[in-house]
């Protein structure tokens, strides 16, 4: 054999070699995708990991008194995986499975204890290593949980908590549609809605392994830690709220509205201090927070829309206060219609008594008289004042009004003598009540704020205050006739039966108008809408509001149906503001007892000692000092809400109450230990 060939040999045996180790490679790759795929797809997708979204806790809602509006508290899904930890070994579960079943069911009472077992039990055979055992458990109910048999074992026991973020509301339907809510695929609402970019937060991120066809963390703490969200201080105070929403309701029940609003506003801040909206149910027939009629439902205001209609006049110098208005029989037929006085005719009267006694046949004939020739001149005063425009508020949801001018489609002969009374338009209560704030606030029309501050961290992040719409709605001498002028009607006029009382004055004017039946119009069914707007204390404003019902049953007028809301929610204000009380200097403690303070915040005991006149060291001097240290939770019992937080806040905790008034129990026992921001749950009585 020479050279030659021992060389091709060799070569063929080796390219034989390589080609028979190719077929063995694509043999098995075909073995291993097609006979044994199932099984290798199955252990991939047991071993598989993935990057999850870890929820960021939400920023609070508070008032303006401090109260919890809004918060998220930490929710269970509690599951468990029988094999894990000490659980390896069948001996240790099967001596102590009976004994958890029958904690699980005395505890929840949601199963028998050989049900709970018997649930255990197949989850091992299966085995399912993420077998559900109960949703939606609180916090304090899984600490309760981790003292049961298997669960209270050194590695868990193979408890898995699977935690997410419930929004509850501390004070149930107080101010429901102004918090608002956020929830995926429906329009957001309210200031969960409007702030959803603050409130949110960021989302972190942590790693997660399938096993077993349960997802478990790789590590203990997230990849990326979620960053909580800020919380927003309202303007909203939630005594305020509570008096205003108590009154509507009795009000509606009363005279069995369809539906009603209340809404309170600081005269010099534009803050709304209050606003309630109810509806009622048909099906029920109690009464809901439904929908936010304060804002977004705009109607014919009827003879609340007078001050408007005076002011322009006043302002034009087309007449005075003083005017005679010949009214005769109370019928003013005008165009084949005719307007008509709700209580016969007044004879002449003047403009101010005209504006008391709310004359429909009085304003329908000055506007018509004064305008007929130049309409565009009265609805350019009306636009000047700027009732025409939206008032941007921070929350969503504001209907756009509308007030005619000669150019518009629908306008007729009727429409400037029916404008001058209120009705040919749209306008919601909240715009009608900034344009009564503006008289009351020397003039300026300021837009509504409902959110006063932004905070993250306890670090202010953005603050609001009242933005102006119209520096100077009329000059200053129609403005004290226009004032003039409201404080009459409850003096002399249509509210002094109702509102009128001995305590302070009342500036106002009632409103009661037909509402319109769909396409049937005014020829349909016979419904109206009483309302009352105003501000009070007449001579020195501080708030200003608007009360309004709608459909009730039976007496109609404005001051019967509307007048009781505005005088109860006026009182209880007046009465609980010391600001507005002259002789307030001269209160004195009867005695020389000292009120004692509790531990809490030292600058609201300092600042309550020093408008007392009294020291702070003597209003706590029998008190010990309250030591607290970061990251271990306070004894909070016995407290104010105010106080219990200012001290959780102080040692890196986050407080979550529940209900009202001083604090009969926490979630957590004093001394405990817990990271910075863990929540701790405040039960109140």
């Amino acid at each position: 054999m020479n050279i030659r060939t021992d060389i091709l040999i060799r070569v063929y045996f080796a390219f034989g070699l390589i080609v028979l180790f190719a077929f063995a490679v694509l043999f098995k790759l075909f073995h291993v995708q097609v006979v044994e795929g199932k099984k290798w797809h199955k252990m991939a997708d047991s071993i598989s990991t993935k990057m999850v979204q870890v929820e960021a806790i939400r920023g609070n809602i508070y008032s303006i008194d401090g109260s919890l509006l809004a918060t998220s508290v930490p929710e269970y899904d509690l599951r468990m995986d029988p094999l894990a930890g000490e659980l390896e070994e069948e001996e240790i579960f099967y001596e102590k499975v009976d004994s958890l079943a029958y904690s699980l069911a005395t505890y929840f009472k949601d199963k028998t204890p050989s049900e709970y077992e018997r649930l255990l039990r197949d989850a091992r055979k299966k085995p399912d290593r993420n077998v559900l055992i109960k949703r939606k458990i609180t916090h304090s109910q899984l600490l309760d949980v981790k003292k049961f048999p298997i669960f209270n074992f050194r590695r868990g026991g193979g408890l898995i908590a699977k935690p997410r973020n419930k929004r509850i509301k501390p004070f149930g339907d107080l101010a429901l549609r102004t918090i608002g809510y956020k929830n995926a695929n429906v329009q957001p609402v309210g200031l969960e809605g409007a702030y959803s970019k603050y409130i949110d937060g960021e989302s972190g991120s942590r790693l997660m392994q399938k096993i077993a066809g349960a997802w478990i963390p790789v590590n203990k703490d997230e990849e990326i830690s979620p960053k909580p969200g800020a919380d927003i201080i309202s303007t909203i105070d939630i005594n305020i709220q509570d008096v205003a929403q108590r009154a509507l309701l009795k009000q509606l029940i009363k005279s069995q509205a369809h539906h009603g609003c209340v809404i309170l506003m600081e005269v010099a801040t534009g803050e709304i201090r209050a606003i309630a909206n109810y509806t009622r149910d048909g099906e029920e027939g109690v009464y809901k927070e439904k929908f936010n009629y304060a804002i977004n439902e705009s109607l014919d205001p009827g003879s609340t829309f007078k001050l408007a209609s005076y002011m322009a006049l006043l302002e034009d110098k087309k007449v005075d206060t003083n005017t005679v208005v010949v009214t005769g029989d109370g019928k003013y037929n005008i165009h084949s219609h005719t307007i008509k006085e709700s209580h016969g005719g007044l004879g002449n009267i003047s403009v101010k008594h005209a504006f008391e006694v709310s004359s429909n046949v009085a304003i329908a004939k000055l506007v018509e008289t004064n305008y007929h020739n130049d309409p565009k001149r009265f609805t350019d005063l009306l636009y000047s004042f700027g009732l025409n425009k939206k008032l941007g508020l921070q929350i969503p949801g504001e209907a756009t009004p509308l007030i005619k001018n000669p150019s518009s489609k629908s306008w007729s002969d009727l429409t400037l003598p029916q404008m001058a009374y209120g009705y040919e338009m749209r306008i919601t209560p909240l715009q009608m009540l900034t344009f009564y704030n503006s008289v009351a606030n020397n003039g300026k029309m300021i837009a509504p704020v409902f959110v006063r501050e932004i905070k993250s961290l306890g670090e202010t992040v953005e603050t609001f205050q009242a933005r102006v719409i119209n520096e100077k709605v009329c000059s200053d001498a129609t403005l004290g006739k226009i004032r003039k002028m409201m404080e009459g009607v409850v003096e002399i006029g249509t509210g002094k039966d109702v509102i009128k009382n001995p305590y302070y004055k009342v500036a106002g004017k009632t409103g009661t108008a037909q509402v319109a039946d769909g396409a049937k119009g005014y020829k349909g069914k016979r419904s109206y809408q009483a309302s009352f707007c105003g501000y009070f204390p007449a001579d020195k404003p501080k708030y200003s509001m608007i009360v309004v019902l709608n459909d009730p049953k039976g007496a109609y007028y404005a001051a019967l149906v509307a007048g009781p809301v505005f005088r109860e929610v006026a009182d209880k204000v007046y009465a609980s503001d010391a600001q507005m009380f002259n002789n307030i200097q001269q209160l004195r403690f009867a005695g020389q007892n000292k009120p004692n303070a509790k531990p809490g915040d030292p600058k609201t005991t300092q600042l309550a000692a020093k408008s007392l006149g009294i020291s702070a060291s003597d209003s706590n001097k029998n008190k010990p000092a309250f030591n607290y240290r970061e990251g271990f939770v306070p004894n909070v019992t016995g407290m104010g809400l105010k106080d219990a937080m200012y001290l959780l806040g102080n040692a890196g905790m986050r407080a979550v109450p529940k209900g009202s008034g001083k604090v009969i129990r926490q979630s957590v026992p004093a001394g405990s230990r817990v990271a910075k921001g863990y929540p701790v749950v405040l039960d109140l009585n």
